[in-house]
């Protein structure tokens, strides 16, 4: 880091430990970990007392980020149930088949007009890198207990699963665009090393990677704590192997978590543990969790800080909208003829957070020496900062307020279309998972 690196590592784990150890009184007052971790950023960074700076501190910036986003991606496939979406399978299904498509649409039409700097390619980029969702700023919202499981679930899935839709559109975007280091490569090559080659990497480190444990497991080999640990060396190693190789390290990452779930599950079931799958992965989301908390703090100190130095009405205009019409009206679009009430589409367009996949996806592009780096920057800073302020602040009251419309009228109208996804999840939930 920079001469102040000691400082900055002093003042991260300040924020870190003092938010430790405050965390439940401030996440029900509606103070989240990415509101707290933001400022602090913005506070320790090049607008506030210079201790963090994107042009000294590159390297262990994007070496923070990517790490953060690939255990995420790692964690997210992993824990994916496929008997949380077989009722509701509806839900992620319309967000992802028809929603996001229309999103990132609505996203390049809207900066059309109002980022006149950017060219055809960059406006695409910013829709893009805009367009995934991301649970942990707003987890009130996403996770309450009042609110309907087929909402619960779906707003989560779509989280986990969107990232992986959209980063191979990012970084084709991105090899197309003059100027950056990935256009050396060509769209050609980048589709081949992101979609080839990339998938069958987290594949085959996914797959064997469960392979092993499972014979690790069955022979007594393996203990407890380093079973934990696993996952982590495979989440890692999967990325650096598509990094070397030129392809998504995020994309080899998602695939080798999802392979290493499926494959590991089968015998997780008929173990004597609740579910050994998800014990065998608390370390990597615990970790995860850590490494996303220090990517917001790094988000607020090399992004959002110097962004709020060059604002203008056309950045923080599209910035609204892309956090309002650019997500409403797809989701609106997307639960045509679905039979849920208006509350329900109203709170689940509302709730599409943007977090960590942007702001990561963001900061690879402001590292770039493109034209466009700086106001593509400049606008995806202010859309994640506004979305973390306002969907934070949201998220307990909203939460409340649509879980008691929600109660209310399932009382009164047991068809209800979440009331009746909701029973059907519960009664094809194993009984171990009834009692917790």
């Amino acid at each position: 880091m920079s001469g102040n690196g000691g400082w900055a590592v002093a003042a991260v784990a300040a924020v870190t430990g003092g938010y430790a150890l405050v965390s439940r009184r401030l996440t029900a007052r509606s103070v989240s970990a990415p509101m707290v971790f933001t400022a602090a950023g913005v506070l320790i960074g090049p607008v506030g007392l210079g201790l963090l700076d994107l042009q000294h501190d590159t390297g262990p910036v994007l070496t923070l980020v990517e790490a953060a986003l690939a255990l995420v991606l790692f964690s997210d496939a992993a824990t994916v149930r496929s008997e949380e979406f077989r009722s509701g399978w509806f839900f992620p299904a319309r967000l992802l088949a028809v929603g996001l498509p229309l999103t990132i649409a609505g996203g390049a039409l809207l900066a059309w007009p109002l980022l006149p700097g950017l060219s055809g390619w960059e406006v695409l980029l910013v829709a893009v890198i805009l367009a995934p969702t991301d649970a942990s700023v707003s987890k009130s919202a996403v996770f309450a207990p009042r609110i309907p499981a087929v909402v619960r679930h779906g707003l989560n899935a779509e989280c986990g699963l969107n990232e992986c839709l959209v980063l191979p559109l990012f970084a084709v975007l991105l090899a197309g665009l003059p100027g950056t280091a990935a256009a050396h490569q060509g769209v050609l090559g980048t589709l081949q090393r992101v979609l080839l080659l990339s998938p069958a990497l987290g594949l085959a480190v996914g797959g064997v990677g469960a392979w092993l444990l499972r014979r690790s497991r069955a022979a007594d080999r393996i203990t407890h704590d380093w079973r934990r640990i696993l996952p982590l060396a495979l989440a890692t190693g999967a990325g650096a192997l598509a990094a070397v190789t030129e392809g998504s390290p995020f994309v080899a990452a998602w695939v080798a978590g999802f392979v290493f779930s499926v494959a590991l599950r089968p015998t997780a079931r008929s173990g004597t543990e609740r579910d050994g799958a998800d014990d065998t992965l608390d370390a990597v989301e615990h970790l995860a969790t850590l490494l996303a908390a220090l990517s917001f703090l790094v988000f607020g100190a090399v992004l959002l800080g110097p962004a709020l130095t060059r604002l203008s009405w056309h950045a923080v205009g599209y910035a609204v909208l892309s956090l309002t019409v650019v997500r409403l009206l797809p989701t609106a679009l997307a639960f045509v003829g679905s039979g849920l009430r208006a509350p329900t589409v109203l709170y689940t367009a509302w709730f599409g957070s943007r977090g960590l996949p942007s702001l990561v996806l963001g900061l690879l592009v402001a590292t770039e020496a493109a034209p466009g780096a700086l106001p593509t920057g400049t606008v995806v800073a202010l859309t994640i900062g506004l979305s973390i302020l306002l969907h934070g602040l949201s998220s307990v009251v909203l939460a409340d307020r649509y879980g008691r419309w929600y109660e209310g009228a399932a009382a009164r109208e047991p068809s209800l279309r979440e009331s009746v996804t909701d029973r059907l999840l519960d009664e094809r939930r194993p009984a171990e998972w009834k009692s917790e």
